[in-house]
C-alpha cells in the first residue's frame, strides 16, 4: 500500500476508534475486509441463485442493522479521511460464477468501510485499554464477526 494509504488507514483508526495501527495492523485489516466481504457474497450468491438470478443485486448482501449504521458512521468519517479510494482496490472481489450488479459493485467499498468501522469498534470493546491491537485482540475480533457474519 503506498505510503498515502498507509497514513489514511492510520488517520482512520485514531479518529474511529483511538487506535494506533502499524504495517502489520494494515496487513491484518485488508486480510479481515476481503474475508468478510467474500462471506457477505456468498450468502448474497446464495439469495441471487434462489430468486432464479444470475446477478447479485444490493438486496441480496445480507446486511445487518449494525452494519447499515456502521456503513452511515463511515460515509460521515470518510467525508474527512477519503478512504473509500483505497477500500475500492482493497475489496478485491474473488470469482464467484455469478455476476454483480453495478450498483452492487459500487457498495461494496462503502461496506467494507462499514465492516473496517465496526472492526475499530469492536477493539476498543473488546479491550478499552488497548490502544495498539496485537495478535490476540485481532484473533478475538475475527472470532466474533465469524459468529455474526
Amino acid at each position: 500500500m503506498p505510503v498515502m494509504g498507509v497514513s489514511r488507514f492510520e488517520r482512520f483508526f485514531r479518529t474511529a476508534a483511538g487506535l494506533d495501527v502499524d504495517k502489520n495492523d494494515l496487513k491484518r485489516h485488508n486480510e479481515f475486509v476481503n474475508d468478510k466481504l467474500y462471506d457477505l457474497l456468498v450468502i448474497a450468491r446464495a439469495t441471487a441463485k434462489a430468486n432464479l438470478r444470475d446477478v447479485i443485486e444490493p438486496w441480496d448482501l445480507p446486511i445487518t442493522k449494525g452494519l447499515q449504521e456502521s456503513i452511515h458512521r463511515f460515509r460521515r468519517l470518510d467525508e474527512e479521511i477519503e478512504l473509500s479510494p483505497i477500500l475500492e482496490q482493497i475489496a478485491a472481489r474473488p470469482p464467484l460464477e455469478i455476476a454483480l450488479s453495478e450498483d452492487t459493485s459500487t457498495r461494496l467499498p462503502l461496506i467494507a468501510g462499514g465492516l473496517s468501522l465496526a472492526l475499530a469498534e469492536a477493539f476498543t470493546i473488546l479491550e478499552p485499554d488497548v490502544r495498539n491491537p496485537g495478535t490476540e485482540e485481532w484473533a478475538r475480533a475475527s472470532r466474533i464477526f465469524n459468529l455474526l457474519l
